[in-house]
């Protein structure tokens, strides 16, 4: 504890007349104002606001010796607010750290309601209007102020409040806090009831005007974070609009991280046993969770979209769709051209073909999981078909539709998937560039680490995710978990729970996560938790976790530290024209 030693001279410089007060002891006040000091220290780090409260009013308490003590805060709109209440006869202690609201007393109005005018009725009220402390030797006595409620409240509980000091709590621009009230002052000898010393006052005042400060500082904090928080929901509801897609998703992620790190925070055996986080921390993770897709505010919309192969502005299967029936129109045509009957079989069978050929395309049209070989040559070999457009012979597919209608997984080509995936480019570049405080400092890391891999295989960076710091490698499997189960995807439907976490297996067995933190994942059964609160119900099946934990990650040989240490600095090199053009032409595809 830092302690101030002061001499009878240093009490009279801070205007402390020690010779006038009741009971004088040279220790007793040394120990008092080392008290005030050690206090006002204490104010300046306390960043827990019901901790704070606490420490004013016992501190306040103490200093007075008195037997109770309330702090009303001021509100919005005109009221003053029960914040903390302590009475040591009757054993009572509300609000502050114990976690026993104070709701139920009523507040008090600093106007009165029907005429506006100042509420000088209330002693608390009356001290915050005019910004004046009031000491009241015995308030059985006083008829300036309405002190029945605390009569009625004297007689139901055996009790006696008899002497008041009210002190508003003003900031160093005058505005109102709060209003501390200290009841029943103590004689340091005798333990009777006497008056709150007019010199104590005095520095309780002090303290009051402190306590004001650090409360209007935390207020201003509380105001900040919470214009930042606010800006940042802005910028993923902006995100999450874009797409109807992917409506969730800025949202979701944000839940089920804090779900694993709060179960990797309760581990009380295993390799997590030691892993934990400061409030602090915690609030770091949830700004990096909503950031986490902060890039995609720039990704075009048609790409982010795309439901199908063929899709740009408008899905192009209804041009090959109108080819098909130009070709259709031209082979009848022929047939009858050359003598061939309407009912022809032979007609029937080319058209049906045509057909067949058409729905097959459609299919293929819409993304899935795998696209087999023989299906990319029976595409090939239709595009090579020819129908007339005017004078000439056009291919059936054009060489870019066929090339898109030939991808294996899902509905982007190579060249729209590194727009897609350039989104990390944009969301690390974005964070880098905030001048986050000391406590935010790892809001980058975190959120933009979620594509990278265990074997540094993934992006934007390939970054070996191990070198990572848990929370980021915890928002990885957040990240993927979300994306299979969402219903909202573009050309698929939320997978099953057991779907899923067999893929999930699968990306832990060739490295892609965290293989300590997916087998947490499974044993602490968050992955089924989560599913039962946001899944179809439908989609929520049996697991097999003992597959999932049996799975052995593949083997893989790390680059020396130096060079893993180096993949931090720059983006690989498929990404750098999207550093330098902000996803440059591609965007204006």
């Amino acid at each position: 504890m830092f302690l101030v030693r002061l001499s009878v001279g240093a009490c009279e410089l801070l205007g402390v007349s020690v010779s006038g007060i009741r009971g004088f002891d040279l220790s007793r006040q040394v120990a008092g104002l080392e008290l005030l000091f050690d206090v006002g220290l204490s104010l300046t780090s306390e960043r827990d606001h019901d901790r704070l409260i606490e420490k004013i009013l016992i501190a306040a308490k103490q200093f007075c010796r008195a037997d109770g003590g309330t702090i009303y805060l001021a509100t919005e709109d005109d009221h003053l607010e029960f914040a903390i209440m302590r009475n040591d006869t009757m054993g009572t202690a509300l609000g502050g750290t114990t976690g026993k609201p104070l709701d139920q007393i009523p507040r008090v109005p600093l106007k009165d309601p029907v005429s506006g005018e100042p509420n000088e009725r209330n002693i608390a009220a009356y001290a915050a209007n005019t910004k004046q402390s009031v000491n009241i030797e015995d308030a059985y006595e006083v008829e300036t102020f309405d002190f029945s409620g605390t009569k009625e409240f004297d007689r139901r509980n055996g009790y006696r409040s008899q002497s008041f000091l009210t002190i508003p709590m003003l900031n160093n621009s005058g505005r109102l806090i709060g209003v501390l009230q200290l009841i029943n002052a103590q004689d340091p000898d005798s333990g009777e009831i006497v008056t709150f010393d007019g010199h104590l006052q005095q520095i309780v005042e002090a303290l009051a005007s402190q306590a004001a400060v650090a409360l209007d500082n935390q207020h201003l904090l509380a105001a900040q974070r919470k214009l930042m928080e606010s800006f940042i929901q802005l910028i993923a509801e902006a995100i999450d609009a874009k797409s109807p897609y992917t409506g969730g998703h800025c949202e979701r992620v944000p839940i089920i991280t804090e779900m694993i790190t709060e179960a990797v925070c309760q581990a009380d055996s295993g390799p997590f046993a030691d892993f934990d986080l400061t409030s602090e921390q915690w609030y770091e993770l949830r700004i990096a969770a909503w950031l986490h897709d902060c890039g995609k505010i720039i990704t075009p919309v048609h790409v982010m979209d795309k439901a199908t192969k063929l899709e740009s502005i408008r899905d192009g299967i209804e041009t090959v769709r109108a080819r098909f029936e130009a070709l259709k129109r031209e082979t009848e045509l022929e047939h009858l051209r050359s003598g061939g009957a309407g009912d022809d079989p032979a007609l029937a069978a080319a058209l049906g073909e045509l057909d067949d050929d058409l729905a097959f395309l459609e299919r293929s049209n819409v993304g899935g999981e795998f696209l087999a070989d023989e299906h990319k040559q029976r595409i090939r070999s239709i595009a090579r078909r020819t129908w007339r457009r005017g004078d000439s012979q056009q291919p059936l597919l054009s060489a870019e539709e066929t090339d898109l209608l030939c991808i294996s997984r899902g509905t982007l080509s190579e060249e729209e998937r590194l727009v897609i995936n350039g989104h990390m480019v944009q969301t690390v570049r974005m964070l880098e560039r905030l001048p986050f405080p000391q406590d935010l400092k790892r809001v980058p890391e975190y959120a933009g680490g979620h594509h990278e891999t265990m074997d540094g295989k993934g992006y934007p960076k390939g970054i070996f995710a191990g070198d990572m710091s848990i929370p980021a490698r915890i928002m990885a499997i957040a990240d993927v978990f979300e994306a299979l189960t969402a219903p909202d995807r573009p050309y698929k439907r939320g997978k099953s729970l057991s779907e899923t976490m067999a893929i999930m297996g699968r990306m832990k067995e060739n490295n892609h996560l965290d293989p300590l933190l997916f087998d947490f994942f499974v044993q602490s059964g968050v992955y089924r938790q989560y599913a039962e609160r946001y899944m179809d119900p439908e989609l929520v099946d049996e697991v097999d976790e003992k597959a999932l934990l049996e799975i052995t990650p593949k083997a893989f040989d790390p680059p020396p530290e130096q060079e893993r240490a180096e993949r931090w600095k720059h983006f690989l090199p498929k990404y750098h024209k999207l550093v330098r053009s902000a996803l440059g032409d591609l965007a204006a595809k």
